[in-house]
């Protein structure tokens, strides 16, 4: 992922890591299917990151589930799952508290460190940045699932 992180638990900001995963933006369980079905085909990892402030909008339980039934989908699939939960500070504990493996939390730098030392006791990672899309599939809102797919894979195979 690109961009600044706060390290779970160490209360300090550092470059995250490089990695060749695709980033896809995905909005519905079926972009969150495609996208885990495509990986898994391709072979390619894949990060999967929530519609800007869905943590807000779309909470962390519905996050939660919408990353296991993609996985239980394509188990095969190395996919990583981001909710995107803006400056808000009760949507980005009520992540952590929901067991979410990852945030982007953009609120006030000394909130995040704050909460990436609470979101260390349980293994979240907290963003301070969005990570960059090699896809976002807002326009394919109500895409078919074949479309959908292609979409991911080509993604992905450019990644």
């Amino acid at each position: 992922m690109t961009g600044r992180a706060v390290i779970a638990g160490s209360g300090a900001t550092k470059q995250s890591p490089a990695t060749d995963a695709a980033v896809i933006v995905v909005y519905t369980l079926a972009h969150s299917v495609a996208a885990v079905t495509a990986a898994a085909e391709t072979g390619r990892p894949v990060v999967l990151v929530s519609s800007p402030e869905a943590g807000i909008s779309g909470g962390p339980g519905w996050w939660r589930e919408l990353i296991a039934a993609a996985r239980a989908a394509a188990p095969a699939a190395e996919a990583r799952a981001v909710l995107d939960c803006g400056g808000d500070t009760g949507a980005a504990q009520g992540a952590i508290r929901a067991g979410v493996e990852a945030i982007v939390f953009t609120g006030p730098r000394w909130v995040a460190e704050r909460l990436a030392d609470i979101a260390g006791r349980s293994g979240c990672t907290v963003l301070v940045q969005r990570p960059a899309a090699t896809l976002d599939l807002a326009a394919e809102f109500f895409a078919s699932p074949d479309r959908l797919h292609k979409s991911c894979a080509d993604a992905l195979r450019r990644a």
